[in-house]
């Protein structure tokens, strides 16, 4: 089955040696019989774990009456969705999409036509200030202000009106910032970079930074948000709130591919009919789900899940510091692992807890991304700790 990927897919991945049967829960079943830990859950795309019943009978349902009409007609699954998912993230109005790099490209679009109509910066000027070490997504328009040479070498030329400043800096934000200025883009916790949580006050700088000056600010919640972190976003752990907000990932329950930007109503209210769209956003199949996943949000079981067991995951991320551990970061049900230098790389360490029954990805080399489930048990997370302590201890 790897040979086959290997010739017949285009080799813009590089995985795991598994090759995932079936999964359930916080755990996948290979096509061995064996099985294994999800410490990745999809990117958090699977925040829910893998089939979440819930969100499967949904889809089931769904399945069973409409899965697309196209936006040439309404629907009945459309109105509602956007009204949920409006309420439980405190916004005025909701722009459906795809994919998470749909809803960036869709928020930077947005910004710009409203600096134009609204702010008064004259066409075709407006920048958008963007931060060092951002992911975004993979588009054209999007690598242009990447800082990753694997994410933008090949692809130019590129798309201009973008300005970047460390990531964490308020003060080199506010100089970035001027009168043609249409909005501010940033991460809430850089997931991509290696889970890097901001310093402390810096978001709520942003605003200011960005209310003095008349712009929006923009944020990429798509996969700090929708409980990952123990709130529902992860920007309300600050206190802040943006003018637009990217979801994507987890607002597919893991079953169909769904984004959103929400936001204020006056600024996603620039677009009219013909002047952005798409064919699949907003279909029934993806509303009906994305109805189900607001649902298990609304009761707040999984971010207090997410709050309450990453406490327990830090506690124990944290003792193995100087002990093949350089550095841990993150929030809730995320964190970002430092291997020590000299110990494995962050690819052979992922190989490594393949052999002792845990899934887990590298990001800029010697540096682990974990994700568990919001499903997963303490149980479960001392089970794949201890099989971190043993690969990186040793």
């Amino acid at each position: 089955m790897v040979a086959r990927d290997e010739r017949w897919s285009a080799h813009n991945y590089h995985p795991l040696p598994v090759v995932i049967h079936e999964a359930s829960g916080a755990w996948v079943t290979d096509v061995e019989g064996r099985r294994y830990l999800d410490f990745l859950a999809g990117y958090s795309a699977l925040n829910f774990g893998h089939r979440h019943p819930a969100l499967v009978a949904a889809a089931v349902e769904q399945l069973g009456r409409v899965t697309l009409t196209s936006r040439a007609f309404h629907h009945d699954q459309l109105g509602a969705f956007c009204e949920e998912l409006a309420e439980l993230t405190g916004t005025e109005m909701v722009l459906l999409m795809n994919s998470g790099a749909e809803a960036v490209e869709s928020a930077v679009k947005v910004a710009r036509k409203w600096a134009y109509e609204v702010k008064g910066v004259p066409e075709g000027t407006a920048s958008i200030v963007v931060a060092s070490g951002n992911f975004h997504g993979r588009t054209t328009t999007i690598v242009s202000f990447s800082d990753d040479p694997d994410a933008y070498t090949g692809y130019g030329p590129f798309t201009p009106g973008f300005v970047r400043v460390p990531y964490g800096d308020a003060d080199a934000l506010a100089e970035a910032v001027d009168g043609r200025t249409a909005a501010i883009l940033l991460e809430p916790i850089q997931g991509e970079a290696g889970v890097v949580v901001p310093p402390e006050g810096y978001l709520a700088a942003a605003r200011r930074i960005a209310d003095d000056a008349g712009c929006l600010l923009v944020v990429d919640e798509i996969q700090s948000g929708l409980a990952r972190t123990g709130t529902t976003l992860a920007l309300e752990h600050d206190g802040v709130t943006a003018d637009l907000t990217a979801l994507g990932k987890a607002l597919g329950g893991g079953i169909v591919a769904v984004s959103a930007v929400v936001g204020r109503a006056d600024v996603l209210g620039v677009l009219r009919p013909g002047q952005h769209g798409s064919t699949f956003g907003g279909n029934p199949l993806a509303c009906a789900v994305g109805r189900a996943v607001v649902a298990l949000l609304r009761t707040g079981e999984m971010q207090e899940r997410s709050a309450t067991l990453g406490k327990h995951l830090h506690g124990r991320l944290a003792g193995l510091v100087g002990r093949g551990v350089d550095e841990v970061r993150g929030r809730g049900l995320w964190a970002g692992i430092d291997i020590s230098p000299g110990g494995l790389s962050g690819r052979e360490a992922a190989v490594a807890l393949v052999q002792h029954g845990v899934l887990c990805k590298e990001t800029h080399g010697s540096t682990l991304r974990i994700a568990p489930t919001l499903v997963v048990t303490e149980d479960e997370l001392d089970q794949g700790i201890d099989a971190l302590g043993e690969v990186l201890g040793a």
